[in-house]
C-alpha cells in the first residue's frame, strides 16, 4: 500500500492561471483545478479504475461537501469533481490524501493507467493483470523522471481481451499466455515480447525513454514526436537490453474495437458474479453513488472498478443475489442492462459547466433519446470533442446553426450532415445513423 499524503499540501493552483501552466500542459488534476463556467474542476486520477468502498466514500463527500453533488466519470477510469470553489483545494487535497487517493504530489497528474476491468473476475483473461497495475503505480509515483510526464501520457494494462488496447495508450502491456508480456509503443504495429514478470518495469524504461527523446518538453503524447515511434521503439530496446532484459520484436496489428464489459451480470468462479453498470452520461448523483457503495461493501468485495467506458464493476457478489442486486441499482437509475436507451449513450459536459459549448449537448441528448442503436453515439458542445470514444462511433457536434452527425470508424470520418436545430430532425437522424 503506498503512504498515503500528509495532510498539509500547497493550495492548488487554478489552470487558468499562468504560474500553473507548466511546460504548457494545462491538464487538471488535484493539485492543479481547471477553471470552468461552473465553478473549479478536479479531476482525480484512479489507476485501473480501482477503488475500495472507503476510498468511494471520500469522493461522495467531496461532492457533497465541495461540489455540485455528482461524480462524473471520464474515458480513462478516472473521476472528475465539479463546481467546486476556488478556495476549496486545500481540503480536497487533505480528504484525498488521507484515503490513499493522492499518493504523490509531484506525480499525482500522470498516474494515468486504464486496465481491463474484468481482468481476474471472468476467466477470460489470459492473465490478471492486477499486480502490474499495482507494481506499475508504485514505480511512477517512486521515479523522479516520470514526474515529468505529461497529464495527458496514457498507459494500458491489456489482459489479453483486446479491450483497452485498443484505447489508444502510449505505452500498452498485453497479456500473452501466462509468461509473456506484448509492450507496444503508441498505434505502431512493431510491438516487444517480455517477460510477464518484467512488464511494469519496462513500462517504465518506455516512459522514461520517451522522455529521452523529448527532452524540451514539447511532445506531451508519443504521436507528438516528430520523428515517430520507430526511433522511440529502437531506443527502448537498447534501454531494454541494457537493464537486463531479453526483448523480442514482433509484429501484430493493434485492436482496433474495443472489448468493453456487456452490462449486466458477469459470472465468475465459485458461485460468484461481478455486476456491471452503465452510468446515464457518465454521471452519477451523491445518492446514487451511495447505493453503488453499499452494494459492494456488503454483497461484494468492498471494491468498485471503474472503467473506461464510464460504467462500474463490483466484483465478488453471491450469484444467487446477482438478479436482485442488479434490479435494485437499475431502480436507482443506473444502466443494468443493454435494452436501456442510455446505453451507448455519450456526452461531454457542455453548457453551462463548458464556456466553449455551443449547446446543452446533455438536455439535447437527453430529449433525443429513443431506441438502442447499434452504434454508440456522442455528444460534443465544440469541435473539440472533449472524452470522445474509439473506434466506431456516431458524433454529434454542435454548430452555430445546429449540430453535425458523422460516422467514425477507427481515424476514418465520413461526410457529416448538417441538421438544423429541429429536435424532431435531431432525434431522427441520430437514431437513423446509430442503425
Amino acid at each position: 500500500m503506498l503512504a498515503a499524503m500528509p495532510p498539509s499540501v500547497p493550495p492548488p493552483a487554478l489552470s487558468g492561471d499562468a504560474s500553473a501552466r507548466g511546460r504548457g500542459d494545462a491538464c487538471p488534476g488535484t493539485l492543479r483545478l481547471h477553471r470552468a463556467d461552473d465553478g473549479a474542476l478536479a479531476r482525480v486520477r484512479i489507476p485501473g479504475g480501482l477503488l475500495t468502498a472507503g476510498q468511494a466514500d471520500v469522493l461522495r463527500e467531496v461532492a457533497q461537501r465541495l461540489g455540485d453533488g455528482e461524480l462524473h466519470l471520464t474515458s480513462r477510469g478516472n473521476m472528475q469533481l465539479r463546481g467546486l470553489p476556488a478556495d476549496g483545494g486545500g481540503e480536497l487535497a487533505s480528504l484525498l490524501g488521507e484515503s490513499g487517493l493522492l499518493p504523490s504530489e509531484r506525480h499525482e497528474r500522470v498516474r494515468n493507467v486504464v486496465a481491463s476491468p474484468l481482468s481476474g473476475l471472468d476467466g477470460r483473461g489470459e492473465q490478471d493483470i492486477r499486480p502490474w497495475l499495482s507494481a506499475l503505480d508504485e514505480l511512477l509515483c517512486a521515479g523522479d523522471r516520470t514526474a515529468a510526464l505529461s497529464g495527458r501520457f496514457l498507459f494500458a494494462l491489456d489482459d489479453g481481451r483486446g479491450d483497452v488496447g485498443a484505447l489508444g495508450g502510449d505505452v500498452t502491456l498485453t497479456a500473452r499466455g501466462t509468461e509473456h508480456a506484448l509492450l507496444r509503443i503508441g498505434p505502431a504495429h512493431d510491438a516487444l515480447l517480455i517477460q510477464a514478470a518484467q512488464a511494469p518495469q519496462a513500462a517504465l524504461i518506455a516512459a522514461e525513454t520517451f522522455l529521452e527523446q523529448a527532452p524540451d518538453g514539447s511532445a506531451w503524447r508519443v504521436t507528438d514526436l516528430p520523428d515517430g515511434t520507430g526511433p522511440l521503439l529502437e531506443a527502448v530496446v537498447r534501454r531494454l537490453r541494457q537493464a537486463g532484459f531479453s526483448p523480442a520484436p514482433i509484429t501484430e496489428p493493434l485492436p482496433q474495437e474495443a472489448d468493453e464489459p456487456a452490462l449486466g451480470i458477469v459470472p465468475g468462479p465459485l458461485g460468484t458474479a461481478a455486476l456491471s453498470i452503465g452510468l446515464p452520461l457518465g454521471s452519477i448523483s451523491s445518492p446514487q453513488w451511495q447505493t453503488l457503495t453499499d452494494t459492494a461493501r456488503h454483497h461484494g468485495v468492498g471494491e468498485l472498478r471503474l472503467t473506461p467506458w464510464r460504467g462500474v464493476v463490483l466484483p465478488g457478489v453471491a450469484r444467487r443475489e446477482a438478479a436482485r442486486l442488479l434490479a435494485d441499482l437499475g431502480a436507482a437509475g443506473l444502466i443494468t442492462g443493454p435494452d436501456s436507451p442510455w446505453t451507448g449513450v455519450g456526452a461531454c459536459i457542455g453548457r453551462p459547466g463548458c464556456a466553449k459549448a455551443l449547446d446543452d449537448v446533455r438536455a439535447t441528448a437527453t430529449a433525443a433519446s429513443g431506441p438502442v442503436g447499434a452504434l454508440p453515439v456522442y455528444w460534443s458542445g465544440c469541435e473539440r470533442r472533449c472524452g470522445h470514444p474509439h473506434g466506431e462511433w456516431i458524433d454529434v457536434v454542435a454548430t452555430p446553426d445546429g449540430h453535425q452527425i458523422s460516422h467514425v470508424h477507427g481515424e476514418k470520418r465520413d461526410t457529416p450532415a448538417s441538421i438544423p436545430g429541429s429536435p424532431g430532425a435531431l432525434a431522427a437522424a441520430v437514431a437513423a445513423a446509430r442503425g
